[in-house]
């Protein structure tokens, strides 16, 4: 307590001495905005060393001695406009197994413990318009990961378990694209703005991403990679004089490419017709607004005085939407933007507001009400001020190090932008006037020309949204997988051939009448995972769309139920969960594939049975029987002496993406009459993953009818 006492004396005997030190005057203290402000200082950037190579590839290098540190980037012409609608996702998955893959020497696994113990990258990335490859090490190390880049750049290997899990990787994306209402958004709003098919506005679906084929990227990559369709820039601590040799010894004898054809955005827009567009969901209490319409390129001349006009009207605290929604009004969380400007395409006119759902319709209404009022209020002097010396004094941290001057000239050189364009940056802002602002403003932002988009829940909003106007329904429905690959050659009808080995299966496992006779069947059963003990599972169908499982684990016994009305688990701490519609698809059609089911129909004209080619399982060679109509396909390989089941092929869809399953069955057993497989050994895409054993069945036991019926949901469950 007193070394406390001690130093507030000494505080406030400071403080004194600096008061009496001031300057005394009688006068009042000057106002902050009399202060003089000095010019900002001329935009001198350092800037890169250019070096074109005789065959075509293109250099930069910028030197910075405060690190000893060696950065690289290289950009790649051809990105994922380029590919092909029947394939989306084939850059995505390129620039990763690019790396992942390895090369011919080296796999990938191998690059990652080599990397890692010099404390260096290599990486590859996609976009748009390019790709790329990047490193990064210590000044000591580039001779030893300057190898690694350029082995990587000139051979790489795609290897296809690297490919499989890529795919894994895509399709476990798209299972989760619509879990974020902001993503949602923002996928659907670029939709709006460019046109659905355009490419700049596609996504990956699970059929095209299951399209693409090691090939496609062994080609994509003998198409793009050549040095005449490279730029290179490096930066970091070293000589350029010396980086230059460096660089012209490894490259300087790499064969130039075919030219390809320049790239002038001759991609067609087809913005979507004004108007309102929704998306309804009910598990949120805000609405996500977007309203879009196709902005400009950054050649266009008016870019400069656009620039100034968005920070103006929509791009920070003290914008006008910022000031009146949110500051006056109270209506948003967010709002902002103005006319989006691409180097490449047109970017994208965007204003952005989020609001709680009960003030939907209200806060529409505010922005139209604002963009109308540009006509009468244009922007002022003051309020191109403002935006002005925001722009400004942001600019210099856009551009504070060597290695962003050389990011910079990387994309104007890619572009084809005047090597200037930067440097002119600067003035070109200050000559901004509110005149230009105002005219770009009336030029390019039309609120009769916007597609609005809302995303939240409708039976929450404070007026329907139709109220605005004509209002159209965005269905965010994600395409299942595609069937087995070549299901469209696949037999739509029965043959002959198949119609008898179905009923040769059905005799086999104790006759039609008495697989007819079964209505429901319980079974105690034991899985076993690739890894670790067997779990018990108890088991409950009635046919055709009725199943209850109970699953024991550590934490207590996790219940799983489908019925026509719901499909939902629960446990004890966790509650109960509906499950989602692709989950519950998945498990009607896991009972629709049971043995039982599809063999009580094989005199049924809705199922077809299809025989085909003959295959080996195990020693046994085997008729492929194709089933189909009625249900998902599955394919039986089937004894043709003993009418026995050995093998069953089908397509199913796990928690990451589609997978092809296959399942050996075996070890028969007599029970009641019916002779069924009591072990069953599964793999997906050729994983093994578990194996189920039947321990106990019992057909037509007596059920509880609510056993398949949905409780009441109670306070803290998830419906």
């Amino acid at each position: 307590m007193k070394m406390k006492r001690t130093m507030l004396v000494a505080l406030v005997l400071a403080a004194a001495v600096m008061l009496t030190c001031l300057p005394q005057s009688p006068a009042q203290a000057v106002s902050w905005q009399q202060i003089p402000i000095p010019p900002l200082p001329v935009f001198k950037p350092q800037q890169p060393k250019r070096i074109e190579l005789p065959n075509g590839m293109v250099i930069f290098l910028q030197e910075d001695h405060e690190l000893p540190l060696i950065d690289g980037t290289t950009r790649i012409r051809g990105g994922s406009h380029h590919e092909p609608a029947s394939k989306v996702g084939l850059v995505d998955l390129y620039s990763e197994v690019w790396r992942t893959g390895g090369t011919k020497t080296q796999t990938g696994d191998q690059l990652d413990d080599f990397l890692e113990v010099h404390a260096a990258k290599v990486e590859t990335g996609g976009g748009p318009d390019s790709t790329s490859i990047n490193w990064s090490c210590l000044k000591g190390d580039f001779d030893d990961v300057f190898k690694v880049f350029v082995d990587l750049l000139q051979n790489p290997e795609f290897r296809p378990d690297k490919i499989e899990i890529a795919q894994k990787g895509m399709y476990d994306a798209i299972s989760r694209r619509n879990d974020q209402v902001g993503e949602i958004a923002q996928r659907e709003a670029i939709k709006l703005a460019y046109g659905a098919d355009n490419p700049y506005a596609r996504v990956p679906e699970y059929a095209t991403a299951a399209a693409v084929t090691r090939q496609d990227l062994i080609d994509w990559h003998g198409t793009y990679v050549h040095p005449n369709n490279i730029i290179l820039g490096v930066s970091g601590d070293f000589d350029a004089t010396a980086m230059e040799a460096k660089l012209r010894a490894a490259f300087d004898s790499w064969p130039k490419g075919p030219t390809l054809p320049q790239d002038k955005d001759e991609v067609q827009y087809h913005p979507a017709p004004p108007g309102y567009y929704v998306i309804s969901k009910e598990d949120v209490n805000q609405s996500t607004i977007h309203m879009v319409g196709l902005g400009i390129r950054r050649d266009n001349p008016d870019y400069y005085a656009v620039s100034v006009f968005n920070e103006a009207f929509g791009g920070g605290f003290s914008s006008r939407l910022f000031n009146d929604i949110r500051t006056k009004r109270g209506l948003a969380y967010n709002v902002g933007g103005g006319i989006g400007a691409n180097f490449g395409h047109p970017g994208i006119l965007q204003i952005e507001m989020g609001t709680k759902s009960q003030s939907t319709v209200e806060a529409v209404q505010a922005v139209d009400e604002d963009i109308e009022n540009l006509a009468k209020n244009p922007i002022t002097e003051e309020e191109i001020k403002h935006a002005k010396d925001a722009i400004l004094n942001a600019f210099i941290f856009r551009l504070d190090s060597p290695d962003k001057i050389l990011a910079e000239r990387i994309t104007y050189e890619f572009y084809g932008y005047p090597a200037d364009w930067l440097d002119k940056y600067e003035a070109e802002i200050k000559k901004v006037a509110a005149a230009d602002a105002n005219r770009v403003g009336m030029k390019y932002l039309h609120r009769d020309q916007l597609a609005t988009l809302v995303v939240g829940n409708t039976k929450e909003f404070d007026k329907p949204l139709s109220s605005l106007g004509p209002v159209k329904e965005i269905d965010i429905t994600i395409p299942p997988p595609p069937g087995e690959q070549g299901q469209e050659a696949k037999p739509t009808a029965s043959n002959p051939e198949g119609k008898a080995l179905a009923e040769k299966v059905a005799a086999a496992m104790g006759g039609l009448p008495k697989l007819q006779s079964v209505k429901s069947l319980h079974a105690n059963v034991t899985e076993s995972e690739a890894q670790g003990p067997p779990t018990p599972l108890d088991v409950t169908i009635a046919f055709p769309d009725r199943m209850h499982v109970k699953v024991q684990t550590p934490n207590g016994d996790l219940t799983i139920v489908l019925s026509p009305d719901a499909a939902y688990m629960s446990m004890p701490g966790m509650g109960l969960r509906s499950l989602p519609p692709a989950q519950k698809n998945e498990m009607l059609d896991e009972l629709h594939h049971d043995l039982i089911y599809i063999a009580q129909h094989v005199n049924d004209p809705a199922f077809t049975f299809s025989a085909g080619g003959n295959e080996k399982v195990g020693d046994v060679q085997t008729t492929t029987l194709d089933i189909g109509g009625a249900v998902p396909w599955v394919r039986w390989y089937v004894d043709p002496q003993s009418g026995r089941i050995l093998r069953e092929d089908y397509k199913g869809l796990g928690q990451s993406g589609p997978f092809h399953g296959e399942t050996d069955l075996s070890d028969w057993r007599a029970v009641d009459g019916l002779t069924l497989p009591f072990l069953h050994k599964n793999k997906q895409n050729g994983q093994e993953t578990s194996t189920s054993e039947f321990k106990q069945v019992q057909f037509n036991p007596p059920i509880d009818p609510k056993l398949f019926e949905k409780p009441a949901e109670k306070a803290g469950t998830t419906p």
